[in-house]
């Protein structure tokens, strides 16, 4: 619908026929909740107020035969019905739906079963339109997140007009187009500042104890002068001269200069750079004096280590172009060690096979097995593994490094990252990873837009190399799962937002780049939202403080497919329930249930506390008392305490009016308010807002709003009513009176409705 013509076109109405009175209509005014007319006018079945005039109504209906459409909120671009949704595993019986096109999302709905397929544009690596069959126009949609499915659309000039506009939307052509920049999350949600501010350069080198004697920061990249992709604040040697730190940059490819990036408490320290421009006999002095100066940093050991991560022939092929490697000849005192990862077009090529291998229509035991053995996969990922578990160590027995490849901004970023992983628990908790990250990745320049091609760019620049340093990740978590703080979940959320561009945390190359965009004013940080769902990435094994450092096993048996990340929508082979997931949930009965014994507790010592004080209180009164009645025991007394306390209590009744008892009204039937004066409607409140049992996760296959529960969609318990709801369903986070620590915990739409009416 053209607005600008709509709203053109009615004003000139609305001025021919009343040119007194202003516009009055709004969208807001057209809706369900307006007030049935008198005479029953309605526009597309929508009550229509009195003032818009039937004249108006009827140049609608012409001009703009159709209505709009929206689902769930989101205006709908096109609508296509009877669509089938292929699963390369039940081909014979399709499911059949309607295909919502909206701006930001394809969305499938499947009627019958009331499920939901939504597709992020930006999550879509490519579109195919196959050819045309006897049952409609297929459209192949393949994504970032391994996601792979065919849409047969009855007409083809329909599928042609879904296809032309994906084409526009999944890739954008301009950087100012992403979604971060139009993305707004629900209003109670997180304010757009919130997690732009959780991590700061010099805050991570104050924990390594940076600057010190031996390492200082340096000023020189204040505006990007020194090297345009680096950070900042750079941390160099002390020793390093001015002239030192020029040359040494000029030297280097891009600019990227040796840097510190890590510096263990054994003062050995990792430092990245790009390599060379050494071509077969080029030196730079000053680039020598550098290592030299990094060297001297580490009294513990007289020589260091130089790591080219880069296979030795990829190397020797880059001194022909004027590149290349350091030669021992001219820098004294390192030892230099090729390490073979293999470059960018290789890993796009590897990943791309591996696919291939997943998406095989009726696979074998050996066809998928010899397929994933060819696309060489997990033989770089053990690569990684092997050059990340050499620089940890050698840092391990307080030797130095500095690691580069090319540019220094791929195969640097993996190594430097995993070794750091495997030296300091601090990086192995949520919040260290997220530092690592934006420490290796985002302030050292890995370039996200190009390599996750965000943006329309040359598609030789695009390459997996954030997805193998998660997987690497994966793999040593699946080796030593109690040493990390978060579960498979939250690399899988890692993983995906960094393709979907809904928020601006790594939208763009470099931090220049990020400043220049003014992403931290104009988008929202991924670390905002993610703090907000912490429980959701929690891993239940984990034991803090177990071990200072870890190694990878590098056995080739223990290097395992990444069935979560890669294969995460085929239903056929997962559980039905992730084990992570159900002994997080375990834990987290566990933790309501001691915050809920822990309140009983707290409310039980109130009340003996209330009722020692009040039976001191009547004792002290009933002395009073006595003291003036002097009656001597009979030896024929009845033993029984609730006998005597009724018999002196109607005894002191007949005292004087001025008898303390009869004055301070006390019984043990008021016992039962504490010291705060709670009402028993309160304490039971407090009882029954906390679930004593949750219900099983097994064999629940659909919430209560009937959204069904798949492999990868997160089963959520409400902490009051013990009940199993979708992530829609339990949105809302409140501290329930029957916990003593008042944390708010997640419950349902329907318990924080009932929690809102109960609330004064």
């Amino acid at each position: 619908m053209d607005f600008t013509r709509f709203m053109n076109k009615f004003n000139e109405i609305e001025r021919q026929l009343s040119p007194t009175s202003a516009l009055r209509l709004s969208f807001d005014n057209i809706s369900p909740e307006t007030e049935e007319p008198p005479d029953g006018k309605r526009l597309w079945g929508v009550p229509v107020p009195p003032f818009v005039s039937d004249k108006v109504v009827s140049w609608i209906e012409e001009e703009f035969n159709e209505a709009p459409v929206y689902y769930n909120g989101n205006s709908v671009l096109k609508k296509v019905e009877n669509v089938r949704m292929i699963d390369r595993y039940n081909t014979k019986n399709p499911t059949v739906g309607t295909l919502y096109l909206t701006a930001t999302h394809l969305i499938f709905v499947e009627p019958d079963s009331n499920k939901e397929t939504w597709i992020l544009h930006m999550h879509i690596a490519s579109i195919e339109k196959l050819p045309l069959s006897t049952t409609g126009s297929p459209l192949l949609i393949r994504c970032k997140t391994f996601l792979s499915v065919t849409f047969v659309i009855p007409k083809d000039s329909e599928c042609h007009d879904v296809y032309t506009s994906l084409i526009k939307l999944f890739q954008p052509v301009s950087i100012n187009k992403l979604y971060c920049f139009n993305y707004q999350p629900a209003k109670d949600d997180f304010p757009k500042n919130v997690g732009w501010d959780f991590f700061k350069l010099e805050a991570e080198f104050k924990h390594m104890l940076v600057p010190n004697e031996n390492w200082t920061l340096c000023s020189m990249n204040e505006k990007y002068e020194l090297c345009d992709t680096y950070p900042r604040q750079i941390y160099v040697p002390k020793e390093a001269t001015t002239l030192m730190l020029i040359s040494s940059s000029r030297f280097r490819s891009k600019g990227r200069l040796p840097a510190l990036t890590y510096l263990h408490n054994n003062k050995a320290s990792i430092c990245r750079c790009s390599q060379p421009l050494s071509g077969f006999s080029a030196r730079c002095l000053e680039d020598e004096q550098m290592l030299e100066a990094i060297r001297k940093t580490n009294p513990n050991n007289d020589y260091m280590f130089v790591v080219d991560t880069r296979p030795r022939i990829n190397a020797m092929a880059n001194r022909a172009a004027g590149k290349g490697y350091e030669n021992e000849a001219f820098y004294e005192n390192i030892k230099f060690h090729f390490l073979g990862i293999e470059n960018i077009h290789v890993q796009r090529a590897s990943l791309q096979k591996v696919l291939e291998a997943c998406e095989q229509k009726s696979p074998t035991m050996s066809a998928f097995l010899n397929a994933l053995e060819s696309s060489g996969w997990l033989k770089h990922i053990r690569s990684i593994l092997d050059t990340s578990s050499f620089i940890a160590n050698a840092v391990d027995k307080g030797i130095s490094v500095v690691v580069h490849c090319s540019d220094g901004w791929d195969r640097t970023a993996q190594v430097c990252s995993l070794a750091q992983l495997m030296l300091n628990p601090y990086y192995r908790t949520i919040k260290g990873f997220q530092a690592l990250i934006e420490k290796d990745w985002l302030a050292f320049g890995h370039k996200f837009s190009e390599r996750c091609g965000h943006i329309q760019t040359d598609a030789r620049e695009v390459s997996p190399i954030f997805t193998q340093f998660l997987d690497c990740t994966w793999q040593l978590m699946s080796q030593r799962s109690e040493s990390f703080e978060f579960n498979e979940r939250f690399l899988l959320i890692l993983h995906d937002h960094v393709h979907s561009c809904q928020f601006g945390t790594f939208v763009g190359n470099c931090e220049k780049d990020r400043l220049d965009l003014k992403l931290a004013e104009r988008t929202f940080s991924l670390w905002g939202y993610m703090s907000n769902h912490l429980n959701e990435y929690i891993n239940p094994l984990y034991k803090p403080n177990v071990d200072e450092s870890i190694k990878a096993n590098l056995a080739p048996q223990c290097i395992k497919f990444w069935r979560g990340m890669y294969s995460r929508f085929e239903s056929g082979i997962h559980p039905r329930e992730p084990l992570g997931d159900l002994l997080l949930d375990s834990k987290e009965h566990c933790n309501s249930l001691e915050d809920h014994v822990q309140h009983l507790t707290k409310r039980i010592a109130s009340f003996k506390n209330y009722i020692s004080k009040s039976a001191k209180k009547l004792q002290d009164a009933t002395t009073t008392t006595t003291t003036k009645v002097t009656k001597e025991p009979t030896p024929n007394e009845i033993n029984d305490n609730k006998y005597n306390y009724d018999k002196k209590l109607s005894e002191l009744s007949a005292a004087d009016d001025d008898h303390p008892l009869k004055a301070s009204n006390m019984s043990f039937a008021n016992l039962s308010l504490n010291a705060e004066q709670t009402s028993p409607q309160a304490l039971s409140e407090e009882i029954s807002s906390v679930a004593l049992d949750w219900k099983s996760m097994r064999n629940v296959t659909t919430c209560s709003c009937s959204t069904p529960f798949d492999q990868f969609s997160k089963k959520t318990h409400c902490w009051r009513c013990g009940e199993i709801f979708c992530e829609r369903c339990i949105d809302k986070n409140v501290a329930l009176p029957g916990h003593d620590s008042g944390k708010p915990v997640p419950v349902c739409r329907g318990c924080f409705r009932q929690m809102q009416k109960q609330s004064p």
